[in-house]
């Protein structure tokens, strides 16, 4: 098996590592502080190919394939996680479904944009009642002639609050759960249509997370996404990708805390020599790489896989559930081998513990991921 990086995936490594060190690194604690979106760098990620990486040229997208995508979604995740979700949502749950499901006309007029950064996206499928059971939508859509009429909630949407394009999953016929839901596209100047609040979040504070609301909200039928009644298999083949997307920004959450970690390490004295020749501390930091190590391969497996053609299904949510477990178990061994100064927000390792915790949360817990990856194996496939 080869591990090598061609040399394009090595140079947009390296263009996300730049960008990342010196437009977000040195802001993102500031960001997070003041839970600043940083609309000025999300645009420039746009600018250099980052918000639509793995669309087709032909749409606006930079045509490159999802080895690549990872390496740069942990790049800047490292730097500011936040930001990287951001850059996650629009590839892998906007850009993807719309170049996966859309019409020709709804790539011309809404994945071209989206995919050159002009326009933001946002996935709308949880809502109060309806998380993993995302099947159990309340959500309604009801047909009047050659328009939809939708109705419901949204429950902590990433990009909800500056979204320019949804992509809302709403229940039609509700007699055929899941088979009776449908995705549709939905401007954010569509009346009807309101942002009712913004989350206060323990972490990646850089990105809101936004409850939205559809009063009557009519949109034509052109605007649905997807065969009729097929919305639910929209909602979930669109997750699978999305779940490497998140994996890739666990890894950049966990490789932060490391390298800190052990850079402090170094540096720090205790009974008159540096910590790293003690092997307690010693053993933390093989641990943290063994266990980030790991992650990042069956991370790049999911990835490699999925440009292959192949079925990525079980792989993505095994790479989202190692990757996620590991950020967080990493995060917390930097902050105790920082000690009391992990604690304190003079340090990033504190903002990374926080960072991470969500993403054992969002696009699937890692309960659900489990659920999804012995199903299979049950099944024997």
């Amino acid at each position: 098996m080869d591990f090598a990086l061609t040399e394009q995936q090595r140079m947009i490594r390296d263009a996300a590592r730049e960008f990342a060190q010196k437009e977000l690194a040195p802001y993102a604690a500031q960001w997070d502080r003041e839970e600043h979106f940083p609309a000025e760098q999300v645009k420039k990620l746009g600018e250099l190919g980052f918000m639509g990486m793995n669309v087709a040229e032909e749409y606006g997208g930079a045509g490159l394939d999802t080895v690549s995508y990872v390496l740069a979604m942990e790049e800047i995740s490292a730097a500011c996680a936040g930001t990287g979700v951001i850059m996650s949502v629009n590839n892998s749950l906007v850009c993807w479904p719309l170049e996966t499901y859309g019409t020709e006309e709804q790539k011309r007029k809404y994945l071209t944009p989206l995919a050159r950064g002009e326009k933001l996206g946002c996935y709308c499928l949880s809502e109060p009642n309806a998380g993993t059971d995302a099947a159990n939508q309340q959500t309604r859509a009801v047909r009047d002639g050659d328009e939809w009429v939708i109705n419901g909630m949204k429950n902590f949407i990433t990009n909800g609050a500056h979204a320019d394009i949804l992509i809302v999953f709403a229940m039609t016929e509700p007699e055929k759960r899941h088979h009776g839901i449908n995705a549709f596209i939905v401007e954010k100047e569509t009346p009807g249509f309101s942002v009712v609040a913004k989350e206060k979040k323990l972490g990646i504070r850089a990105s809101d997370t936004a409850q939205l609301a559809f009063d009557n909200v009519r949109v034509p039928d052109s605007q649905r996404l997807g065969p009729e009644g097929e919305g639910f298999i929209v909602a979930m083949k669109t997750l699978d990708g999305g779940r490497i997307g998140i994996a890739a920004q666990a890894l950049g959450i966990a490789r932060a805390a490391l390298e800190e970690a052990t850079a402090y390490a170094r540096t720090r004295e205790q009974f008159g020599r540096p910590i790293a020749k003690f092997q307690a501390i010693q053993w933390k930091i093989a641990e943290m790489a063994t266990r980030y190590e790991s992650a990042w391969l069956l991370t790049m497996r999911a990835a490699w896989l999925k440009d292959q053609g192949e079925s990525y299904s079980e792989q993505s949510a095994m790479a989202k559930l190692a990757a996620s477990e590991a950020a967080n178990w990493i995060a917390n061994e930097a902050v105790q081998i920082f000690g009391g100064y992990g604690y304190s927000k003079e340090y990033p390792v504190e903002r990374r513990f926080r960072d991470a915790r969500i993403t054992t949360i969002y696009e699937g817990t890692s309960e659900a991921q489990k659920l999804v990856i012995s199903s299979r194996r049950l099944r024997g496939k």
